[in-house]
């Protein structure tokens, strides 16, 4: 990761926004490098305004997110491509995300359908590594979030 470009990045919106937290995560989406270009692309286009991750992993390893983060998307070379803010968060299982959500994830022909088809099966790998399996009840963490500033 570019640390440099992401800190600059951070300073220049900043400057802009000087009531902005003092602190932001910055992460990839997804778990390869086609894909975190894929979806960091999604979202400077303004197509990309949500998110869903396995809640059970966060319980392990990093505090959910919550309204008012402020988080710096990287792209699959770890380059700073946007700054957004967490909106809204619920945790639902994965039966019941709405299509709406699956629309505002962006992702493929946007349908609730193709949704639980990809994340179904990302959810299923992750949890194999864990030792866990998948089922329709997986707590989810579904994520909204607004562009505030890109590249």
């Amino acid at each position: 990761m570019s640390n440099d470009l992401t800190n600059q990045m951070w300073k220049d919106f900043m400057k802009v926004n000087p009531n902005a937290p003092k602190s932001y995560e910055a992460w990839a989406f997804g778990d390869s490098k086609e894909m975190a270009d894929e979806l960091a692309e999604l979202v400077v286009k303004g197509i990309k305004t949500a998110t869903a991750s396995n809640y059970s992993l966060y319980e392990e390893n990093e505090p959910l997110p919550y309204v008012g983060l402020h988080n710096i998307v990287l792209d699959g070379d770890g380059q700073a491509v946007a700054i957004v803010k967490t909106t809204s968060v619920e945790i639902i299982p994965f039966d019941e995300v709405s299509e709406e959500h699956a629309y505002l994830e962006g992702e493929g022909d946007r349908t609730l359908k193709y949704w639980r088809d990809v994340h179904e099966a990302f959810f299923t790998k992750e949890l194999r590594e864990v030792d866990q399996d998948f089922h329709n009840k997986i707590p989810v963490v579904c994520e909204r979030f607004e562009i505030l500033y890109k590249n």
